[in-house]
């Protein structure tokens, strides 16, 4: 399925963090299958490989451009996985492609009950989004089909009737360089994958604004390391017709050294030691996201389907809102311990993608597509995609940052 109007593209440098690149492909397969159902979908003739998860609402968790003895690109949560225990607030198992469904926060949101405070003690993900398992509809090599079916009640007692269909896709080398606008560069290994997600309203009444709208939500974890900078490129303009450049206070001020700032491009520390997350509205983007990780030399291009002209998306933040339609279509979270001393979730960082509010009436859809691209190769290969992709040459999102 090809995406017409796009809207992120992630470009993810995976490293040190709670797992580095010593864990191959293979390591992370063998893990797996003694602690849950995994499929495997493979393209023998390009090497590549992707891990894609039933049990987990069809998550990918992980891939490799380059075989069983390539770098695993997801970051994965084996001391979780290995527990076998399922936590109360959220199982973060991992994952470079998971789906979710927004809001997460407001009067209309999902991870709230009526009348809490909007605080990590009462935030709790809704289980179809968390351990529910999917089921796989049908598969081949290349693709696997999941379904499911579920309830979900909002903040306001508003109560929806879902329907997911999502697949998951692996791509060829010639299609993966043909979606990024290049010919192949014979240095650089790559592998890509596409997930095309749709909700449907089954039930018997209209999803409204009055009550609450659903969206599509997915989110992509990736091994955080020191070196880890996102940028995303933004539209410039006047705020009175764009609106602000981003949105940054979602848990609170980020400091001036993990943050910046520019004209046409932001860039946010993707290193998993300060818990923070960063959004950019429909307006102000221009269908891109990435981070680069110059020790590792990985860049992740992700591109996700963006409709023309539609600004109404639902607003995750913590907090009753005046305005609940005006969230970002961007998100990039960066973990950290959410209190000095306290447990941190991981060592990740997160590209995040939303398709707009879903007024749906009965038997109606929405379908929101991603397409996930790991590159490796040499710098001065990877910035040519990276200026193609980004506009932002490697050595200014590597420098952005540094005093």
């Amino acid at each position: 399925m090809r995406i017409h109007h796009f809207g992120i593209i992630t470009i993810g440098l995976l490293a040190a963090g709670g797992r580095s690149f010593a864990a191959t492909f293979d390591d992370d397969v063998a893990f797996l299958k003694q602690h849950t159902d995994i499929v495997v979908l493979s393209d023998q003739a390009n090497k590549s490989q992707v891990v894609v998860s039933p049990v987990w609402q069809g998550r990918v968790l992980t891939s490799t451009a380059a075989g069983g003895d390539g770098a695993s690109c997801g970051w994965i949560n084996r001391d979780l996985i290995a527990s076998g225990k399922i936590q109360p607030h959220i199982n973060v198992f991992g994952g470079e492609d998971r789906f979710w469904i927004g809001p997460e926060g407001g009067q209309f949101s999902l991870f709230f009950t009526k009348g809490v405070p909007f605080d990590l003690e009462h935030w709790f993900t809704p289980a179809p989004i968390d351990t529910l398992p999917y089921i796989v509809a049908r598969q081949s090599k290349t693709e696997v089909d999941f379904r499911a079916q579920f309830s979900l009640t909002n903040y306001s007692g508003t109560m929806f009737d879902v329907k997911v269909d999502r697949q998951v896709k692996l791509l060829s080398a010639k299609q993966a360089w043909r979606e990024l606008h290049l010919k192949p560069l014979a240095g650089v290994k790559l592998v890509a994958y596409e997930s095309v997600n749709q909700i449907s309203n089954a039930g018997s009444q209209p999803w409204a604004k009055a009550t609450g709208l659903l969206s599509i939500w997915i989110l992509g974890q990736f091994n955080s390391s020191p070196a880890t900078t996102i940028v995303v490129p933004i539209k410039g303009g006047p705020e009175l017709e764009l609106g602000t450049k981003l949105t940054s206070d979602y848990f609170g001020n980020i400091p001036a050294e993990r943050l910046v700032v520019k004209d046409a491009a932001i860039f946010f520390s993707g290193d998993g030691q300060y818990r923070s997350k960063i959004g950019i509205n429909p307006k102000r983007s221009k269908a891109v996201l990435g981070s680069y990780d110059a020790a590792n030399q990985m860049l992740t291009i992700v591109q996700f389907s963006q409709p023309k002209d539609v600004t109404d998306y639902v607003n995750s933040l913590w907090k009753l809102q005046d305005h609940p339609f005006s969230g970002d279509v961007i998100n990039s979270y960066n973990d950290g311990p959410p209190a000095p001393g306290a447990k941190q979730l991981g060592q990740f960082y997160e590209m995040e993608s939303s398709s707009p509010a879903a007024a749906l009436a009965p038997g109606e859809s929405i379908t929101h597509t991603r397409r996930t691209t790991h590159l490796t190769g040499s710098e001065k290969d990877l910035d040519a995609v990276a200026r193609a992709a980004l506009g932002v040459p490697l050595a200014e999102i590597q420098n952005a940052l540094k005093p």
